[in-house]
């Protein structure tokens, strides 16, 4: 109820506004016959005032005044048409501001209706936990997941006849030895390979089962991972459980922290998400398999859960192990790597300012681009930037002495 109060005294105001703008417009607007009225009663004074100072004589003074006089009389009976002709205009003036004022909060609400949402309370952040913890309880199941995800997916690519005979002779083998580790994991891989995820998870499932106690985190992470490529990414309550396990056993284990922060993401609490992807990120390594996606994804996590974040290496400019890394490219590719990381340190050291060490960084790696003019212009302001700090001013000259810019 408070909204729609605030929303009506809103709304009046802009329309209060905007018709009070239109009727000062009309009234700030003199009309001629007016000025011309004040004129010539000014110069009635002045024939007066002349007429005094003996700079005219009585005679012409009359004259003058008579004139002055018709004139005076002509430019009332203009205004007083002029008034009569304008009541019509400023009905119509005022006509029309109302109905624009009707058509702004009549607007305002069709707008509101159309894209808001009427009758909706404030979510204070406890009851959006609320709602995120009631959505992540009411969510589907896996085999109800795999079910729409197997119909968006569409029908399963045909097999290589090979590949299919010596599939069917593995499915035999683990049947008749289904406590066999080594054909149970053979099995869980290549059925998942071609798409039979249903047979893949019973085969992990089964893993688990056999080895008991000895089971692993690994081996629920694998349970876990297969139960969502299965269900097309969606986390459901059992991959839950099978990444909880894991993490059970091993809490930094990279497979079920990942899938466990987009089990959050999905339900509403990216908070959380952001907890969990934020250490993978940070932890690493850079060629793990959660690294790239969650690269893609948490500068908008770390929004929705309202934390000013920058992912690690934003920015930071290649190191000597960035350059090293990019020998097997080729040399044009490992330029382009290069020179996208020095701009990125360039802007940041530009806006933010930064450490000695980068500074020397971006020196060093535009003497690597041949870039010597610029790593000249960067080793002369640093100089600026670090004057007095000897530490600092040693580190920025080693720097430009092996890009070949210092003086």
């Amino acid at each position: 109820m408070l909204f729609w109060i605030f929303a009506a005294l809103l709304s009046a105001a802009i329309a209060a506004i905007l018709v009070l703008a239109a009727l000062r417009g009309g009234r700030d607007m003199e009309p001629a016959a007016a000025y011309d009225l004040r004129i010539y009663r000014d110069q009635l004074k002045e024939v007066d005032r002349d007429l005094a100072r003996g700079v005219i004589r009585a005679e012409d003074a009359e004259r003058a005044k008579t004139e002055i006089s018709r004139r005076i009389l002509e430019a009332d009976k203009a205004l007083a048409a002029g008034e009569a002709a304008a009541a019509g205009p400023r009905a119509l003036t005022i006509g029309l501001s109302a109905v624009m004022a009707a058509v702004v909060v009549a607007g305002g609400l069709a707008l509101y209706f159309r894209i808001g949402a009427p009758g909706y309370p404030d979510l204070p952040i406890e009851r959006r936990k609320e709602m995120a913890e009631a959505a992540r309880s009411a969510r589907v199941g896996q085999a109800e997941a795999q079910v729409e995800a197997a119909a968006l997916r569409g029908p399963l690519p045909e097999v290589d006849p090979q590949f299919a005979d010596l599939m069917e002779k593995l499915r035999a083998a683990v049947a008749t030895r289904p406590d066999d580790l080594q054909g149970l994991g053979l099995l869980a891989r290549n059925e998942a390979a071609v798409g039979n995820f249903d047979a893949a998870i019973a085969a992990q499932e089964r893993i688990i089962e056999v080895k008991g106690d000895a089971a692993t985190a690994e081996d629920s992470a694998t349970l876990a991972d297969l139960m969502v490529l299965a269900a097309g990414g969606y986390v459901s309550p059992e991959a839950e459980a099978a990444a909880e396990a894991a993490l059970a056993l091993d809490a930094r284990n990279g497979t079920a922290r990942y899938y466990l922060g987009l089990m959050h993401a999905q339900t509403g609490r990216p908070d959380l998400a952001f907890g969990f992807w934020r250490g993978l990120l940070e932890d690493g390594p850079a060629d793990a398999p959660w690294i790239a996606p969650i690269s893609e994804q948490i500068s908008e996590l770390a929004a929705l859960a309202g934390v000013d974040y920058t992912p690690p290496g934003a920015g930071r400019g290649p190191s000597a192990a960035d350059v090293a890394a990019a020998d097997d490219m080729s040399e044009e590719d490992r330029q382009a790597m290069i020179r996208t990381m020095v701009e990125g340190l360039n802007d940041r050291l530009a806006t933010e300012g930064g450490t000695a060490e980068e500074w020397a960084r971006l020196i060093g790696a535009l003497g690597v681009l041949g870039e010597t003019e610029r790593a000249k212009a960067i080793w002369t302001e640093a100089q600026g930037v670090f004057a007095g700090r000897e530490t600092d001013l040693a580190t920025l000259r080693a720097a430009a002495e092996r890009a070949g810019v210092a003086e």
